[in-house]
């Protein structure tokens, strides 16, 4: 886990000199956008010419010091695909006293027609505001006139009461970026831890700036005051002076984020800086301490009234409970049926928070709500059950890995019970999951556990036991190579979760249409679905037909013994690897084949048993293809015992399904006699 941790933080790529060019809107040539490609990637279908951040505090005589980001940005469009790099989406927090605002300006598409550079600039009808939820909402601008080799530019400008953190930055994207800049000018009474995520080394310049605010004072006589005149207003002034901190963060150069197979999440990956209030020293007042270790977050977090006072809350569901827990003793008959009734009863409203919006008691009465009511529900009702459960904190895939100490760091909360020192994991928002059988979007390295004294735990959220997806398989071979007969597929634990989180819902006729798609070359008929029992495996069975699995030259077949299931190709293709490769869970794939051959055959030849098995016990595939008189079986086991591979590992993995993939696609012969 060190190893991958490291790669998160600093693996390196090499990268070049950006062209020159001055970095100021509204500065755009036509050899700018006469450009067809990018001249150090010519797949980039955009590119970021400039980003540049600014933020900064300002002074109010009522509120006091504000954050005020500025950002300005140029993009050069260089195909249809990267289109979407015209539109902008930056969201804002509404859920406090005093919302965030934020606005956009200089918003102009530059085009080149007849040799002659064409402005369009944003209307009202391309930005919108759109609600999140009670705490985020977001603006969005839809730029006009886009077309390949356009050129967009805007500035955009949050406002915010709220210092607690600054807005991250990002210096990479999916496309590349010949200019990151950004900016903090930080009153001295204010000290942020600085985070920095990526391999890619930040230029760092640091300064410090005298600062003086004016402020004025009005007073009014007790005569004006009477009469209501404006004239008897005095107006003092006075200033007080500070040291304002300057740091300036530069990358120039900047390589599209290439994404891979099996990332947990590409953004874990993408260099980034950001700014976490660790204390505030203001003039005449005592120092403020904020959240700088993991315990201190939790500690806040549990002690907020959307947390830790929900937990407290049982009398809204006292009666349901009682009634389900009569003629219950064991620990896991509790935990299942209380497990079950929560997920039945309640709706996830697909938002992802630790802290509820509307409180557990209205998600209960409406039977609908956010991950966190639904959760710290659970947690309560188990809690009222006499059961050892908490709360966890969890950073969902989308989010990202948790790798700093922030309120921010997590968006999700499931619960866990503690049964003889043993955790089993709970998240009641999906009605198809299990005990420790978890949705892929919680599987995220490590949440973190708050007990009812506050004090807290890493928790491994990784699954450790195989997931099982079997495959049995009796078909007979024509003369002309043409196979039919019937299989039967079997999905447990989490591979029959992912099965019923992406097909659950289908009708079995489009069931049958994906897996034709699927495989191409095969026909399918009769299909059965068993799948309605969350707790027992999902089980498939078909008539299968296919012509496309064999090859005849002269008196002999060759086919490989997969038949159309062998992987024809290795997924990890790259010659070296950046990032961990991630399976999000272990997993056994297994299949057993059995196949009659034609009348009027012999079999020549068949693929040698093999087995092997990777260093650190990671993997392992054993391939065995037996005869009988007419019977060709195979049994084929591959075995993926861990999570996550680290990228210093990667080639062993690499080398490892090289061989499975050559074996599975091997040949039998089969000689007409």
């Amino acid at each position: 886990m060190k190893k991958i941790a490291f790669a998160l933080l600093f693996f390196v790529i090499v990268f070049g000199n950006s062209y020159a060019q001055k970095r100021e809107l509204g500065n755009v040539t036509v050899d700018e956008l006469k450009e067809k490609v990018h001249p150090k990637d010519s797949s980039a279908v955009a590119a970021v010419l400039f980003e540049k951040g600014r933020s900064y505090f300002e002074y109010n005589q009522e509120e006091g010091f504000r954050v005020i980001t500025e950002v300005e940005v140029k993009l050069k469009i260089y195909k249809k695909e990267g289109y979407d790099w015209a539109n902008r989406t930056v969201s804002f927090y509404i859920g406090g006293g005093v919302s965030e605002s934020v606005s956009f300006a200089k918003a102009v598409t530059y085009n080149l027609e007849n040799n002659q550079i064409v402005k369009s600039k944003l209307k009202s009808d391309g930005e919108f505001v759109e609600k999140v939820n009670k705490f985020w909402s977001r603006k969005k601008i839809s730029m006009p006139n886009v077309k390949e080799g356009s050129i967009v530019e805007y500035k955009y400008t949050i406002r915010s009461p709220y210092i607690s953190t600054l807005p991250e930055w990002n210096f990479q994207y999916s496309i590349p970026v010949s200019y990151s800049e950004y900016e903090t000018l930080i009153p001295e009474y204010y000290i942020y831890n600085t985070y920095r995520k990526g391999a890619l080394q930040l230029i760092e310049t640091k300064d410090a700036i005298n600062k003086t605010v004016m402020i004025v004072d009005k007073e009014r006589s007790m005569q004006s005051i009477r009469s209501g005149a404006q004239s008897g207003i005095k107006s003092t002034t006075s200033e007080f002076r500070y040291i304002e901190n300057k740091t300036k963060f530069v990358l120039e150069n900047v390589p599209a984020l290439k994404d891979e197979s099996f990332v947990n999440n590409i953004d874990n990956y993408r260099s980034s800086v950001q700014h976490e209030l660790s204390e505030k020293r203001l003039p005449q007042a005592i120092a403020e301490f904020y959240s700088t270790t993991w315990e201190d977050v939790t500690k806040k977090i549990y002690e907020s009234e959307d947390f830790g006072d929900q937990l407290n809350k049982d009398n809204y569901f006292e009666g349901d409970v009682k009634t389900l827990l009569q003629g219950l003793t064991t620990a896991e008959e509790k935990i299942a049926t209380i497990f079950s009734f929560v997920q039945s009863r309640m709706n996830w409203n697909k938002y992802n928070s630790y802290s509820c919006d509307d409180g557990v008691k209205k998600a209960y009465q409406d039977k609908t709500g956010n991950s966190a009511e639904i959760n710290l529900m659970l947690v309560s009702m188990l809690r009222y059950a006499q059961l050892d459960a908490n709360p966890v904190l969890v950073s969902t895939r989308a989010n990202g890995i948790s790798l700093f100490p922030s309120r921010t760091a997590y968006n999700f909360v499931i619960a866990a019970v503690n049964i003889n020192e043993n955790l089993i994991l709970l998240d009641a928002t999906s009605k198809i999951a299990l005990p420790n059988i978890l949705p892929v979007r919680d599987l995220n390295w490590f949440g973190r556990i708050i007990r009812k004294d506050g004090t807290s735990d890493l928790v491994d959220l990784m699954p450790k036991t195989l997931s099982y997806d079997v495959v049995n398989m009796l078909v007979t071979m024509d003369d002309k190579g043409q196979i039919s007969g019937k299989v039967r597929e079997q999905y447990l634990d989490h591979s029959a979760l992912r099965f019923r989180d992406n097909l659950g819902g289908l009708t079995k006729d489009a069931i049958a249409e994906k897996i034709e798609k699927q495989f191409k070359g095969i026909e399918i008929a009769d299909y059965e679905l068993s799948n309605s029992n969350i707790s027992e495996p999902v089980v498939e069975k078909y008539a299968v037909t296919s012509s496309n699995v064999s090859e005849i030259i002269g008196d002999k077949i060759y086919f490989s013994p997969m038949l159309y299931l062998a992987t024809t190709e290795n997924p990890f293709k790259q010659e070296t690897r950046e990032y961990p490769v991630d399976f999000s869970y272990p997993f056994r794939d297994k299949y057993m084949i059995n196949i009659t051959i034609p009348d009027g055959y012999t079999v020549e030849s068949t693929p040698k048993s093999i087995a092997i098995a990777m260093d650190m016990k990671y993997g392992a595939f054993n391939y065995t293809v037996t005869v009988m008189n007419s019977q060709i079986q195979l049994s084929a086991v591959l075995d993926i015992n861990t999570s996550i591979i680290a990228p210093d590992d990667y080639n062993t993995l690499k080398e490892f399904f090289k061989v499975v993939v050559e074996k599975q696609n091997e040949k039998i012969v089969l000689k007409k006699i």
